[in-house]
């Protein structure tokens, strides 16, 4: 087990790597001056140079790639020569670290990965993220809990009762569900739930009753709050799992074992969630890791639409803003998490079928 952890790790430093050489160039070819962004467009060239200078920005693209994977890594090299030097390990910067090492004018350090500063509020980007990933992350596992516990129920009965008009109902609904784009769904429900029953429901999407916590924006945490973006989030993957829980089954029910397992009187309910349920999951534990990555990843246009204060509404504000550090922290933040979510789907695999191998 081991070894089959350190070599998906292994694999996944690579396609970090990759991510994080994407990123750099990517939004360094974007067009747009950060030292204007930050002194204004009336700033005098004097002091223009001068943030350049300190962000490092008139250093060739190859030096300003290799600092930026000395920020990122846990441990990084540093000049502790001059105090000037981008390569000088700063306390504000990388602050608390340990010095693992030093030699000559060389210090090398292990540290939390910098992802640099806002270049709007000149806070941490990891100070940023920090505090939208827990809204965001409550966000997707409702969402996620709320779709996998429904749509299983769901696909069983319908493998269960095939053809039958329960059936046909589901797989209506289902289409129509992996058919909404995630964005319209949000504003329909927005609207449906928010104006049309606003009586009904509180919520007040005009008028003078409409508060800014009925979508999830407030100074505290409250049910109300999280109900109509979890089941607008849940909505595709709910529809998608039903489908493949559904013909999952069918052809796990359609097995030789299962027929041996009956034919020894098992009831109906232990033949079909200790024997076939179990043997159905793989495809289902793909689905949902995938899903719930995407959802970890925030929701963008969900979160936006119903205001709700994760990675996603980061992202759109460093898109409005030109704020490049936060959008590619918030890059970087999403590839850590999909690389982690997929170590972990590779060993549940292993759980459920034994047939699979660590390797």
């Amino acid at each position: 087990m081991l070894r089959f952890v350190i070599r998906r790790i292994y694999y996944g430093v690579f396609v970090l790597l990759g991510v994080i050489t994407l990123v750099f160039f990517l939004f360094n070819i974007l067009p747009g001056d950060p030292a204007r962004m930050m002194l204004g467009q009336r700033a005098d060239m004097t002091s223009v140079d001068a943030i350049n200078r300190e962000l490092g920005l008139d250093a060739p693209a190859y030096m300003q790639y290799l600092r930026f994977l000395n920020d990122l890594s846990p441990v990084s090299i540093h000049n502790i020569e001059t105090p000037e030097s981008l390569w000088y390990p700063d306390s504000a910067k990388y602050a608390p670290f340990v010095e693992l090492s030093s030699i000559g004018k060389t210090q090398i350090i292990l540290k939390k990965p910098y992802l640099r500063r806002s270049y709007q509020s000149k806070r941490k980007v990891s100070e940023i993220l920090a505090q939208a990933f827990p809204n965001t992350m409550l966000l997707a596992t409702v969402s996620m809990g709320f779709a996998v516990i429904v749509s299983i129920f769901i696909g069983i009965l319908t493998a269960i009762h095939k053809d039958s008009f329960f059936d046909r109902a589901s797989l209506f609904v289902s289409v129509l569900g992996m058919s909404l784009p995630s964005f319209f769904a949000a504003i329909l429900m927005a609207w449906l739930f928010a104006y049309v029953l606003a009586d009904y429901t509180g919520l007040r999407m005009f008028g003078s009753l409409y508060t800014v916590d009925d979508f999830g924006r407030g100074e505290y945490l409250d049910l109300k709050n999280i109900i109509l973006p979890a089941i607008t989030l849940g909505i595709r993957p709910l529809a998608i799992i039903i489908e493949l829980t559904r013909s999952s089954m069918l052809e796990v029910l359609s097995q030789d074992y299962i027929r041996t397992a009956r034919s020894k009187g098992l009831t109906e309910r232990r033949v079909i969630y200790r024997h076939g349920l179990r043997n159905a999951l793989n495809p289902i534990v793909t689905t949902v890791s995938g899903w719930f990555a995407s959802l970890m990843a925030g929701a963008v246009f969900v979160e936006y639409i119903f205001d709700w204060k994760g990675i996603g509404v980061v992202i759109v504000d460093g898109l409005e803003k030109y704020d490049f550090p936060v959008v590619m922290g918030a890059v970087l933040f999403i590839a850590v998490l999909l690389v982690i979510i997929n170590i972990f789907v590779d060993i549940i695999y292993a759980w459920l079928d034994p047939r699979v191998k660590l390797t």
